[in-house]
Order: C-alpha cells, then structure tokens, then sequence
C-alpha cells in the first residue's frame, strides 16, 4: 500500500517551487489532492506536469489568495465537498518581498508579506483544524523557512513572518495534538526555486548565477537544496508515520543554520 494511499490533502502554492515538487511526491504515493495557488496559468500547468506522471491522481485546482480569508473558506469547502474529508495541510504558500533594511522598508510591501505568510498560514489553520477534528486526524506542515529560526539580512517582514509560523506551529501543536492533529513546520534553506533564484537577481541583477554560487560556498555541503529533498522530509510529516513528531521546526538547509562564520 502506498503510504499516503486514498489520504486527502491541501497544499497552498502548489504550482511551482516546493509546492509542485511536494505535490508530485504526494501523488506518487497515493493520495487525492487540492492544489491551490494565486496563479490560474500555472495551477493548470501544473496539473499537466502530474498527470503526465501519475494518470490516476485525483486532483481539485483552486485558485485562491491565501491572505483573502474567504477565499481560504472556499478552498476548504470545495476540498470537503470533492473528498468528504481533509487529512493533511501543507501550508506552503509565500513570498519573500523585497530587500530593504528595516527602517526604510517599503510599508505596503511589508504588510502584504505578512499578510500572506502569516494571515494566510493562520486562515488556513483557523478553517481546515475544525475539519481535522472531526475525524480526530490530521497532518499539518507549515512552512517557517530557515528566516523563522534566525536573522536574514534585508529580510525584516519575511523574518518576522517567518518566527510567527513556528511559533504558531508550537501552539497549535500544544492545542490539537490531544485530538490526533500532528503540526510540525519545516525551515527550508536556500531551496533551487523560483522565489530564491528571484533573490538571487535581486542581489545581482548583472550576474545572479554568481550570487548563487557564492552563496552556496557558506554552506556545509557547498550547494543549495533541491524541492525534491524538502518534499521528501513534508511527505513523511504528512504520513500516518509521523505520529509522536509534534510541535518542531526542522531546519532543511544543509545544516548552514548551525554555523558561526565560514564552513
């Protein structure tokens, strides 16, 4: 049997980056999925690029914006109308903003940050938790980003953003574990997607590839993550296998975020 086989889950940003790679490992391993993302265009692109692999996935797109709390609500009905049922929560969707220092950031840029890594994350925990309880089931992973366990510079409302994650990951963790409602967060490093090969241009517009690599050079393993490692470690925390893991925030980065200076 397939280890997430007939499990229904949501995943938020799921038509790129570590979304769609966790999506695909997801289906791979049978479960029934609502993919949901802002981006109509390669929502749908991205339900070619699954089906091609895995024909007999079953899959619901919603087009959503996850800072929009009704649009969180109508992601989950549909979900529960289509499936019946809401087994795991990936709640992936993010932005990482621009890079400023903090006392002269952009101040409309800075609360859309927080409105889609925090209010969205928060909205999908507020709607998706009460169905959860009713089966006494539940997997969630949140998404903290190694910006959720230490500084980045330039980063401040992504920062921010980011240590409020793990820090409602470990309440949310206390609350609903009683009811068999699994809540763990992962710290993704620099992660080879879309979003941070943008950072990467906005650090070096003229040449990003060596802002890359010059990156990759303070990092134990001298290279930079790929989706596919991280939505290794989500599928696992989104199993049935992940029963007595609760409450943590795991670093996926290399393990750059235990150095002190050059490795």
């Amino acid at each position: 049997m397939k280890q997430l086989q007939d499990r229904v889950i949501i995943i938020t940003g799921a038509a790129m980056g570590l979304g769609l790679a966790a999506a695909k490992l997801c289906a791979a391993k049978g479960a029934k999925l609502t993919l949901v993302d802002y981006n109509k265009v390669a929502l749908e692109q991205a339900k070619e690029e699954i089906q091609k692999d895995y024909p007999g996935a079953e899959l619901l797109l919603v087009e959503a914006d996850v800072s929009d709390e009704a649009a969180v609500k109508n992601y989950v009905a549909a979900t529960v109308k289509k499936f019946s049922k809401i087994d795991g929560f990936y709640n992936n969707a993010g932005i990482e903003g621009k890079q400023a220092e903090a006392a002269v950031y952009d101040l409309s840029v800075f609360k859309k940050v927080i409105d889609i890594n925090l209010m969205g994350v928060y909205y999908g925990l507020r709607y998706i938790i009460p169905e959860m309880q009713k089966n006494q089931y539940g997997r969630i992973v949140n998404v903290a980003s190694v910006g959720g366990i230490r500084g980045v510079l330039h980063q401040t409302p992504y920062v921010a953003s980011k240590h409020a994650v793990a820090g409602i990951t470990k309440n949310v963790a206390l609350e609903y574990g009683k009811e068999g409602i699994i809540t763990n967060a992962i710290a993704p490093g620099a992660i080879l997607t879309p979003m941070v090969a943008g950072s990467f241009k906005q650090v070096n517009p003229a040449n990003p590839e060596a802002a890359e690599k010059e990156f990759a050079q303070f990092n134990p393993t001298k290279r930079l993550g790929r989706p596919e490692e991280v939505a290794n470690v989500v599928a696992f925390l989104l199993s049935e296998d992940c029963s007595y893991l609760n409450g943590q925030v795991i670093a996926i980065d290399g393990g750059q975020s235990n150095t002190y200076g050059p490795v």
